[in-house]
């Protein structure tokens, strides 16, 4: 990313106000002072190597240089999420074409659609990425097997995450075997423990502000500095409520070596979404998101966070009242499944879990459109994910800049602005909405 000389004197020009508009806490009586980017004030912004006091690994000095841009050789320490249905071949590219790492979706995808959007996106770029697989069985059977770990060895796949459950040793030891890297997503401090024990090289730390299925019982900063100070991984990156340049300083700050992007991408002009899905990402406000337990008669009774419409008003923390049979109507939409591999026609029913996507005709008042409750707050338009990319990075970078540049006076940076997280206004007195409240047991 260049940087002119106007941007660096516009830097160099943001008051105090500006600077905390961009870390989305004005109004507060906050105070910023050099040097606490780093969590040490008595060290200068050039000493490159010194490590974050909350025990992060070593990064350059008021950079995006980070361990993770270091080890997987890219410009930014941002990856996007592996959504299912959403994170085809080109979302993937984008991102690493981008200067992030792109990460293939996959739910239950058979080994063979695996391989041919492998092959698709290698087609698209040469960039880092990596496929993303949920450790879970449904009624169909299990969402990944060693036939998916073959396929992944035989295309060379330089990273494999896994998530809802740890993957088996044995997968572990083949792909590292293959010089792959393993990733594993938590959302506890316990789950990370034993992803390291099977030998997961990184952690992704989802809070539960994300969107999508979640088992965290924390929010993304208690959650990223709870795991690297009890379990400190190599390498731990930070997913939930990052969606710009300030989310990914404070993910930093709060010893993370890099951001997990979700939602966010979602609403890019690659993302595999249904176009309805998109303007209702745009369109959301606070309080746009509810936990539910309802969706997934292919995956039964697992935690989601989603947009609020119709479906999820009505049953979202009333569960047990669902009548059996489910109330009609018993289908809900058509949609295609495994598109341009496969192409299987499949008939919605009631509570469906398939995103919409599009390929999906149907009421989509009655669908599952997963939605993390603080990144809805920074989506303002549908845009390529180059661009996303290139936006949250620069702002970002211009925060990093205004910290080295020592414009702003004081000295309670970690405490009082980077401590802090933008209310996502969730938390309305439902059950399903507060964070505090894992009676329903979401990087």
């Amino acid at each position: 990313m260049r940087r002119t000389k106007d941007t660096e004197d516009a830097v160099h020009k943001l008051d105090r106000r500006t600077f905390l508009d961009l870390l989305g806490l004005s109004g507060l009586g906050l105070a910023i002072g050099p040097g606490c980017v780093r969590g040490d004030a008595g060290r200068g912004p050039d000493e490159e190597g010194e490590a974050l006091s909350n025990g992060s690994r070593p990064v350059s000095a008021f950079s995006l240089r980070t361990r993770l841009t270091v080890d997987y050789g890219v410009p930014f320490p941002l990856v996007s999420a592996g959504m299912a249905f959403v994170s085809l071949p080109p979302l993937v590219a984008a991102v690493s074409n981008a200067g992030g790492i792109g990460v293939l979706g996959s739910a239950t995808e058979p080994p063979a659609v695996v391989e041919a959007r492998i092959r698709a996106t290698k087609a698209l770029t040469s960039g880092v990425f990596g496929v993303d697989f949920i450790v879970a069985t449904g009624p169909t059977g299990a969402f990944v097997t060693q036939d998916h770990i073959d396929v992944c060895i035989a295309e060379a796949v330089p990273l494999v995450i896994f998530h809802w459950n740890a993957p088996e040793v044995a997968w572990v030891d083949a792909l590292h075997a293959a010089e792959a890297k393993v990733w594993v997503q938590v959302g506890s401090v316990a789950a990370a423990r034993h992803a390291v024990a099977v030998g997961a090289d990184g952690i992704i730390a989802q809070g539960s502000q994300a969107g999508g299925h979640t088992r965290a019982a924390s929010r993304t900063k208690s959650l990223v500095r709870a795991i690297r100070r009890q379990v400190d991984p190599a390498l731990l990156l930070a997913a939930g409520g990052i969606a710009d340049g300030a989310g990914v300083v404070r993910a930093l700050w709060h010893g993370a070596d890099g951001v997990v992007v979700g939602t966010r991408l979602v609403a890019s002009t690659e993302a595999y979404a249904h176009p309805d899905y998109k303007a209702r990402l745009v369109a959301a406000g606070a309080g746009a998101t509810a936990v539910q337990t309802f969706f997934g008669p292919e995956w039964p009774d697992q935690r989601q966070r989603v947009l609020r419409n119709r479906v999820v008003r009505r049953w979202a923390g009333r569960e047990s009242r669902i009548p059996d049979p489910s109330p009609p109507p018993a289908t809900i939409g058509t949609t295609v499944l495994f598109p341009g591999v496969l192409d299987v026609p499949y008939e919605m029913p009631k509570f469906s879990a398939i995103v919409p996507t599009p390929d999906t005709v149907g009421d989509l008042e009655e669908m599952d459109m997963p939605a993390g409750s603080e990144s809805v707050l920074s989506i303002a338009s549908v845009k390529p994910a180059a661009e996303i990319v290139a936006e949250m990075m620069t702002e970002a970078q211009d925060i990093l800049d205004v910290l080295a540049a020592g414009v702003l006076e004081a000295d309670v940076l970690e405490a009082d602005v980077l401590g802090a997280e933008p209310s996502d206004g969730d938390a309305h007195g439902d059950a399903h909405d507060d964070d505090s409240d894992h009676r329903a047991s979401a990087d």
